[in-house]
């Protein structure tokens, strides 16, 4: 079992940049495919960005591909989402989630922990 707390969060304007952190305790971290993703009032919640265990592989949405980067430190156990170019309509909570091996994919129901969320709000 892996336990998962977001940092980093806050209030930006549009254009502007932002690094969450996700910080991981319990089983050992490399054994996690690692995710982000965030929901929005009223919306579902949507995949952002994925990194393999090795953090070799990558996926990105495509509303954030291109301005958005993950990746991992398996010493620190530590997976962070660099994000730039924000928009408003990036505002939402994200959130971390940890998948026991298996591929990076989009599917919320895959991922069996998660974080309880850092809120980003971006103003324009």
């Amino acid at each position: 079992q892996v336990s998962l707390v977001e940092s980093g969060g806050g209030l930006v304007q549009a254009g502007d940049s932002l690094r969450l952190v996700c910080k991981a305790t319990g089983r050992p971290f490399s054994s996690y495919t690692m995710a982000w993703f965030r929901q929005a009032p009223g919306n579902e919640r949507e995949f952002v960005a994925g990194i393999s265990w090795s953090g070799g592989g990558t996926t990105y949405g495509d509303s954030v591909r291109a301005r958005f980067f993950i990746s991992r430190d398996n010493v620190k156990n530590t997976v962070s989402l660099q994000m730039s170019s924000l928009k408003p309509e990036d505002t939402a909570v994200y959130s971390c989630a940890a998948r026991l091996g298996g591929a990076i994919t989009d599917t919320v129901s895959d991922y069996a922990y998660w974080g309880h969320g850092t809120q980003v709000t971006v103003s324009s």
